[in-house]
C-alpha cells in the first residue's frame, strides 16, 4: 500500500535519509520517496499510515 504525506521540516540530503531510513528500518521492502520541495514523502510499505507517521514524527518532522 502507498501512504502519502504531507512533511514539514525536511530541508536537506540528511532529512531525506533520516525518513528513508526510518521506516526502511521496521520495513526493509519500503521504497521511500521524499520530494524536498513539495515537503512530501511517499512510502510504498506493508506498515499501516499511523505508524509510517509516527516514525517521521519520531525523526523531528511533522507528518500529516
Amino acid at each position: 500500500m502507498t501512504e502519502s504525506f504531507a512533511v514539514t521540516g525536511m530541508s536537506c540530503g540528511h532529512c531525506v535519509r533520516a525518513v528513508t531510513e526510518a521506516i526502511q528500518a521496521e520495513d526493509p521492502a519500503a521504497l521511500v520517496r521524499v520530494d524536498l520541495a513539495a515537503g512530501r514523502v511517499k512510502a510504498e510499505s506493508r506498515l499501516p499510515r499511523a505508524r509510517l507517521a509516527a516514525l517521521i514524527e519520531a525523526e523531528g518532522y511533522t507528518a500529516t
